[in-house]
């Protein structure tokens, strides 16, 4: 099965743009940037989406509009319109789990307290879509996490996560002929 959908998570807004928490937003929008792809903003799938002819078939990108903990509103509307199942859906997310820099892939699992992915396992009704989680780090402490996520890393912090993305990137031709065991093996290597 092949991806058709891939979610950048992150909150709308200037403010927020170089926030830790707009990470799924940086990769997408550099995945768009290669794939030459147009953004447009859809009121009905409550985003910012893109539609890009691949060779392996067609492929949406959405950036929702709506801030973080209601992701799944954009991703859900999306799916269910387009009719992709959650297993051909990547979401691109920041990850306080594992040090800054770091790239985990999975499909399903848990949400680890991250209200983007609660949302979206909510609107689609299963944990089994694939994650693609740049981490970020986290601050120690779980009363610091809402500060943390929601500030600008510094910027040996952002040139890890940049360089993450940049991996990450290199990864999608991998992710897009939906071969499962290379593409962890490729972005878990150091």
């Amino acid at each position: 099965m092949t991806i058709k959908l891939i979610a950048g998570l992150g909150n709308p807004g200037s403010e927020y743009e170089h926030t830790r928490h707009n990470a799924g937003f940086w990769f997408l929008d550099e995945l768009a940037w290669q794939w030459k792809a147009v953004w447009k903003h859809e009121k009905k799938f409550s985003g910012h989406v893109a539609r890009v002819a691949r060779p392996e078939g067609e492929v949406w990108l959405i950036k929702p509009d709506t801030y973080m903990n209601l992701s799944g509103k954009a991703v859900g509307a999306l799916a269910q319109f387009y009719k992709i199942k959650a297993e051909e859906i990547l979401a691109v997310h920041d990850e306080l789990d594992i040090p800054c820099g770091s790239i985990r892939f999975k499909l399903g699992g848990g949400n680890g307290g991250h209200n983007g992915l609660k949302d979206i396992q909510a609107k689609l009704g299963t944990p089994n879509f694939y994650r693609l989680r740049l981490g970020i780090g986290h601050p120690g402490d779980r009363n610091l996490v809402v500060g943390y996520v929601l500030n600008k890393p510094s910027a040996a912090e952002r040139e890890l996560i940049d360089r993450a993305v940049a991996k990450s990137l290199e990864a999608v031709p991998l992710i897009m002929a939906a071969d499962w065991e290379a593409v962890p093996r490729f972005l878990h290597s150091k």
